[in-house]
């Protein structure tokens, strides 16, 4: 095998299982990621997104299943996946002892660059990814999100086809997280494929092109964020009555809209909105008629947020 061709996908997960002693980490695992997308990956703590990675990662050597990355088989082919991807962990892999600039050109060394040749790299590198400043520091004396920066940096010393970013921005502050998101999107731009594991859901909203929701070492829901969305119903009616006085008054008046749940907070009614735009029309309609007025009313969609608790709090189907 010589590589993926154009149109197929960069990443290919069938059936992969993987087990440590008695921890069943991964249980038949499928999915697949095409060329030049970003795949968001959610679950919980101990759902398996980072064994995920680490076998296409070729750190972890899968009990059963296959999984392909570029084209190249994880298990006959490491070398070829190697020499392929990318890989950002939770926490920066660099020598704290070396600069940032050190960092950089000893990367270069070891992906076969010339001494002018990487040292040419490591500049290029710097100036991109705003680090000029700080490049003959040590890295030991780095912020977070500078240590974030200079490791990725680090892995696009040779251009990747396959990006593995696990839990990238952790830790990072919103500034930090920002930068990390605007390099996603660059990256894309460039034709290259990311998979992204995360526990920040606005992360995976936004980057994603499309979401695998893991738990217990399987797949157990997939779509984009929209579709997800949808799964947890078509969305809420929200009403803010003008005087808090009159929220129990409005809570009577929607409970007769015939759904089988009215949920009332501090100062607001929410109700579920099946019809849409209909509901609403009809919630403002019998609100007007038992004169009660209002501050806001609209309709709100499910967050992915919202999604993720509701499909990891029910039980996985997982095969024996």
């Amino acid at each position: 095998m010589t590589g993926s061709s154009q149109g197929d996908p960069a990443i290919v997960v069938d059936a992969v299982q993987k087990r440590f002693g008695d921890v069943h980490a991964l249980r038949g695992i499928s999915f697949s990621v095409p060329a030049g997308s970003v795949l968001g990956v959610l679950g919980p703590n101990g759902a398996g997104k980072t064994t995920t990675v680490s076998v296409l990662a070729t750190l972890v050597v899968p009990d059963s299943g296959r999984a392909t990355v570029a084209g190249y088989d994880v298990v006959r082919e490491p070398d070829a996946v190697r020499g392929s991807i990318m890989l950002t962990g939770q926490y920066a892999a660099l020598d704290e002892m070396l600069t940032g600039r050190e960092n950089l050109v000893l990367f270069g060394r070891l992906m076969g660059l010339r001494r002018r040749a990487a040292r040419a790299k490591a500049d290029e590198l710097l100036a991109r990814f705003d680090l000029e400043e700080a490049a003959d520091r040590r890295v030991g004396q780095y912020s977070g999100g500078m240590r974030r920066r200079i490791d990725i940096a680090c892995g696009l010393v040779r251009p990747p086809e396959v990006v593995f970013l696990d839990e990238p921005t952790t830790g990072l502050d919103p500034v930090s997280r920002q930068s990390l998101w605007t390099l996603v999107r660059e990256l894309k731009e460039q034709g290259v494929t990311i998979l992204l594991t995360t526990q920040y859901l606005e992360e995976a909203d936004v980057l994603s092109d499309n979401i695998i929701v893991v738990d217990r070492g399987t797949v157990i829901a997939e779509g984009t964020a929209d579709q997800l969305k949808a799964r947890s119903g078509a969305g809420f009616c929200e009403v803010v009555p003008e005087d808090i006085t009159q929220l129990a008054a409005a809570t009577e008046v929607l409970a007769g809209l015939g759904t089988p749940t009215v949920a009332a907070t501090a100062d607001r009614v929410s109700i579920p909105a099946p019809d849409g735009a209909a509901t609403l029309a009809e919630a403002l309609r019998r609100l007007e008629a038992a004169g009660i007025p209002l501050i806001d009313i609209g309709l709100r969609r499910p967050s992915l947020d919202e999604v993720f608790i509701e499909l990891t709090r029910k039980p996985a189907e997982v095969p024996a």
